[in-house]
């Protein structure tokens, strides 16, 4: 028996190079990504390797086969000895059958369709969304006429995105509600967030904004507010007890919007969410956004989004969208919940780094580059 290395740009081009030349009697011993030294170690390219076993009887027959010359291809033949053969072939079989398990998902669709589902894949989608989006294009992929083009194949892929989000409630601030509280952990810059919210409903909505805070718990927090609101020419009410959240509203009875800045809090513990609950009058006039930093680990997300389950959130809110390379969180959360967006941010200047959420938007971030 005989071994032989093929390495290409993707593994499912190497696949096909291997089918190829020895159809369904090469047995595969391994398959792994490998990468160039690049320059000065940088700039490193992706390739695939995949190592064979073949018979000799095989191996003569194919000997002259004439390779293209742009075939990344290498050709390393190690001899083994007669007697290691059946013991071998007996490993190798069992290897075989679990490589072909792992190969599964990236065998399924056509070569075509690898750079659309490494997008995903690389945006961190959810498995069972990117499948579904996969298996529409390859139905339409199979019923077309004429052969797709990959241009045509990712617009159909963000029809297919588009048409999983549309029954969400994305954008479209038009502040209709008098209350606008906005809740979160800490550390996921939510007053930066309420000074952009509230910006644009001056700048752009032309209301008339007071600002509530509760956030006593962090130092400089009210500062930081109060220099907001400051530049906005707007009131400032800091409220310790549910008293004193009435006689606040009561003093700002003349604004148009008033928004609410409460503590970021540690809310894996549900006693600092009865706290906020009992501080804030939550009722129809009320807005309850929730924020989120893309930077958390999605599964966090996920344990802050049931915390507040107590609470009717509106919308929610992601920022540090420019600490990130991936943004399929949003798309996964909004799913998982049944949550609508609102906005997401993408820097600290105030308030030029906020941008309201549309439906475009999100699709076209999820294949950008592509």
């Amino acid at each position: 028996m005989k071994m032989k290395k093929y390495t290409a740009s993707t593994m499912a081009e190497a696949m096909k190079k291997v089918q190829k030349d020895f159809g369904d009697e090469a047995i595969i011993i391994s398959s792994k990504p490998i990468y160039s030294k690049g320059f000065l170690g940088l700039f490193k390219k992706k390739y695939f390797e995949v190592v064979i076993g073949i018979e000799r009887t095989t191996m003569s027959s194919i000997e002259n086969i004439e390779l293209k010359s742009n075939d990344v291809i290498e050709k390393n033949s190690i001899t083994l000895q007669p007697t290691h053969v059946e013991e071998i072939r007996h490993e190798l079989v069992t290897l075989k059958d679990l490589i072909k398990k792992q190969q599964t998902a990236t065998t399924k669709y056509p070569v075509i369709f690898t750079s659309i589902i490494e997008q995903m894949e690389h945006q961190e989608l959810d498995k069972k969304l990117i499948t579904s989006i996969s298996d529409e294009l390859f139905d339409m992929y199979k019923n077309s006429r004429e052969e797709l083009t990959t241009q045509q194949l990712i617009r159909f892929a963000k029809m297919a995105l588009r048409q999983e989000l549309d029954q969400f409630s994305i954008g479209n601030q038009s502040f209709d509600k008098r209350f606008i509280n906005v809740v979160g952990p800490t550390g996921v810059g939510k007053t930066t967030t309420i000074a952009k919210m509230a910006a644009r409903a001056v700048l752009e909505k032309r209301k008339k904004i007071g600002f509530i805070t509760a956030d006593t718990y962090r130092i400089g927090a009210i500062e930081q507010l109060k220099t907001y609101a400051n530049l906005l020419q707007a009131p400032v009410e800091v409220v310790y007890s549910h008293e004193d959240y009435v006689k606040a509203i009561d003093n700002l009875k003349h604004c148009d919007l008033i928004f609410i800045d409460t503590a970021g809090r540690n809310y894996n513990e549900s006693k600092y969410i009865n706290d906020l609950v009992e501080l804030i009058d939550i009722n129809k006039e009320t807005e309850n956004y929730l924020v989120l930093a893309l930077t958390a680990k999605q599964r966090d997300l996920e344990v802050i989004i049931e915390q507040f389950e107590r609470l009717p959130i509106t919308k929610l809110i992601f920022t540090k969208l420019d600490e990130t390379n991936s943004i399929g969180p949003i798309v996964n959360l909004m799913i998982k919940y049944n949550k609508g967006l609102a906005y997401y941010t993408n820097g600290q200047e105030v308030p030029e780094d906020i941008v309201e959420a549309t439906l475009d938007k999100i699709v076209e971030l999820i294949f950008q580059g592509e």
